[in-house]
């Protein structure tokens, strides 16, 4: 490739990602020439705070560009891009703010600068994925995530639940990727390329019986190894472990900006490869038709077993886990429903997740960053020690349970009047019984904040500027669109044109 070829893409749409980039860049270096104080490596994450910050801005400038591709068709610019990245980069904003006020006793402060520019590299890594437009990148951008994800999950390398969790979650994810890459090397075999647009040509003309068995064996290994990235079941057995080992804000990184991204590559990746295979020939309904009752059977089991085992659990951080796996379910639902309302629905309700969630782990991080007690004791009297945080919690809990009024009910209401619209009659009733099995769990944190009694060696609960920052606004973002949700709907609508480019 010459210098006048390079010169002619338009790398301005890539602008987040240098963006992200640079800045990573510039911590790497400005960490290693730094003098050794703990103290002073809090400069770090706030300069990687703004450059979030500038690469959601450069990203928003750009919500109105024509849908284009560079770089031989390996990157797209499209509505579907523009949209998941705005999920990814507010939610890797909040976190950031959430590792900057961080302070537990001990196993973290020697490694903060590494946390911070590793941080960035995982977002970097989700943002590729979901502007891919081919195999060999969003691989690439899976591993980046991937590989900088276990690097954060031990961070805290002197302790030993950081020990293993990093290491359960390298085991686990080596196993997936190598099983995503296995499925991936039929789909080139059988078509020649690795470009999904030339795929999706080559795929929607064969006929023969042999190949489309082979694509079905290439979905199923495809499919199974991203099951372990969003930690659905029976692919979820890394997740407690690794949820509960993990530092806090990395948890928090885990189970939404991560779980987020993994839902993208399975979106892009089934969609533009297997929607218009056919699988009996011509005019037959395509393959991934065909595979929605094996989608929809991991939904299920994933609802199920995320629930019923979250009852169980008195660490606040695994029982946190297994919630993460129950709405992974939930996400499963729209998938397989495949409804005309499938990217409104999954991204309103990635987004009501992100600021739910991230709001109920920047409280879990107050409350058990002091202590290195995880224990759902630790929240007993919250009411009566701290009033403001506790409600704050409240919302969030009830949010997460999808009670009326909060952003959580409306994101569940889309997906289930998606699984009704397409006649997924079972689905949608197993979605209504996990998540009032849900309720008992979730009300259980209530009665220890409202209805226990405060410990007495406890005093008042110092809110640092970042973590109570999150708090605010995940507070205000899960009424508002609770109460308001065309405001989040509008925005979609008016700006991302019913992703019709998505298959273009």
């Amino acid at each position: 490739m010459d210098l006048d070829t390079l010169l002619s893409f338009k790398w301005s749409v890539m602008t987040p990602e240098f963006i992200i980039l640079g800045v990573a860049t510039v911590l790497s270096l400005l960490d290693i020439f730094m003098p050794s104080k703990a103290k002073g490596r809090k400069i770090l994450g706030w300069i990687g705070f703004v450059g979030i910050l500038a690469a959601l801005a450069s990203l928003l400038g750009l919500l109105h560009h024509d849908t284009v591709t560079i770089l031989y068709n390996t990157f797209r610019l499209d509505a579907y891009a523009k949209a998941f990245k705005i999920l990814l980069l507010i939610g890797a904003a909040l976190v950031m703010l959430l590792a900057i006020s961080y302070q537990p006793k001990t196993g973290m402060s020697e490694f903060r600068g590494e946390f911070y520019y590793l941080f960035l590299t995982a977002l970097l890594g989700a943002m590729m994925m979901a502007s891919s437009g081919d195999l060999i990148t969003l691989f690439v951008g899976l591993e980046l995530l991937s590989i900088s994800s276990y690097i954060l999950a031990g961070i805290r390398k002197n302790r030993l639940e950081s020990n293993e969790s990093a290491m359960k979650y390298v085991i686990t994810g080596g196993i997936s990727s190598a099983v995503t890459l296995f499925g991936m090397s039929y789909v080139f075999g059988l078509t020649g390329t690795t470009n999904l647009n030339d795929m999706t040509k080559v795929l929607a003309a064969i006929m023969d019986e042999q190949q489309v068995y082979l694509l079905g064996l290439a979905f199923l290994m495809i499919f199974i190894g991203l099951s372990f990235k969003i930690a659905t079941a029976p692919f979820h057995m890394w997740a407690p472990d690794v949820y509960q080992g993990a530092p806090t804000p990395v948890t928090a990184f885990l189970s939404v900006v991560s779980k987020t991204a993994g839902f993208v590559i399975i979106i892009r990746v089934i969609l533009s490869i297997f929607a218009n295979v056919p699988s009996e020939g011509p005019n037959s309904v395509s393959l991934l038709v065909n595979m929605q009752g094996y989608i929809a059977f991991l939904a299920g089991a994933t609802m199920i077993i995320g629930n019923v085992v979250a009852l169980r659990q008195r660490n606040i951080k695994r029982l946190f886990a297994y919630s993460s796996i129950a709405h992974a379910g939930y996400l499963l639902v729209a998938i397989a429903a495949m409804s005309f309302v499938m990217f409104d629905a999954m991204w309103f309700y990635l987004g009501a997740y992100l600021f739910m969630n991230l709001g109920a782990f920047a409280v879990i991080q107050l409350m058990t960053e002091a202590t290195d007690n995880e224990d759902i004791g630790q929240f007993a009297g919250l009411y009566r020690r701290s009033p403001v945080i506790a409600v704050s919690m409240g919302i969030f809990i009830l949010s997460l349970a999808g009670i009326p009024a909060t952003a959580g009910f409306i994101g569940k209401l889309n997906i289930f009047i998606g699984a009704l619209v397409q006649d997924h009659f079972v689905l949608a009733s197993v979605m209504i019984a996990t998540t009032v099995v849900s309720y008992f769990y979730y009300f259980g944190i209530l009665t220890q904040m409202f209805l226990r009694p405060a410990p007495h060696d406890h005093g008042e609960i110092k809110v640092p500027v970042g973590t109570g920052i999150v708090i605010g606004i995940c507070v205000i973002a899960t009424l508002l669109f609770g109460i308001m949700p065309n405001i989040g709907l509008d925005f979609l609508h008016s700006n991302f044109d019913q992703f019709t480019d998505f298959l273009k």
